[in-house]
């Protein structure tokens, strides 16, 4: 088993080589520093500006998008919504008529706390009349700051899954964690529909002194 999980490791290593950019992103994520080179990456239906780093596995999401609920990257201020439902009337509602706000922003913090990829602290932005404000630079380069508090919760792998699921679970894993390290984008990393179930415990977890800056091509 040990020498398929090192042959595993060392082909997905090999596939996706590290994809260096002059891209950055820094932020205290509950008083401890969280720099990385971010990525704008498609996620479902939508583009998210994504920051990953690993060991353990982190990733802060940012998503961007207009009051009727597509992408944006236009310079103003986004006024951030509940990350899980991002599209509530009352928020277009509230804000769309206010010309201080560009739309909407949602944010979204993810981080290993039990490997391989047993167990998850989850943050998923509020509506608080927390902001990201958003520049941009005469060449195209996207800048943004940010800071908030996030809804905390805690996942934990089920039990079934991790029984049923098998060598072949494990080694999915692996193989995810080895794609997210070697390429920068992250593969895999929300618990949430992928055999967790989120536990009674909640929290704040609270983002600060974020900026981010990106290249867009």
């Amino acid at each position: 088993m040990r020498l398929l999980l090192f042959s595993l490791l060392l082909t997905a290593t090999a596939s996706f080589g590290q994809i260096a950019n002059d891209n950055t992103l820094a932020a205290q994520v509950d008083g401890k520093d969280f720099t990385t080179q971010p990525r704008r990456i498609r996620i479902g239906n939508y583009w998210w500006i994504t920051a990953n780093t690993v060991k353990p596995d982190k990733s802060l999401r940012i998503w961007l998008g207009s009051f009727n609920g597509e992408d944006a990257l236009e310079p103003g201020t986004y006024v951030v919504v509940d990350a899980r439902d991002p599209y509530r009337k009352e928020y277009r509602k509230k804000y769309e008529g206010l010309e201080k706000y560009k739309g909407i922003a949602a944010i979204r913090y993810i981080e290993e706390t039990r490997e391989p990829r047993m167990e998850y602290h989850v943050g998923d932005s509020q509506n608080n009349d927390e902001t990201v404000v958003v520049t941009k630079a005469t060449d195209g380069t996207l800048e943004a700051t940010f800071s908030g508090k996030l809804a905390g919760t805690y996942w934990k792998e089920k039990a079934s899954a991790t029984v049923f699921g098998g060598v072949g679970r494990l080694m999915s894993k692996m193989e995810d964690k080895a794609i997210t390290k070697a390429s920068g984008y992250d593969s895999d990393i929300d618990p949430e529909g992928n055999g967790y179930k989120k536990q009674d415990k909640k929290d704040e977890i609270a983002i600060s002194n974020g900026k981010i800056r990106l290249k867009i091509k």
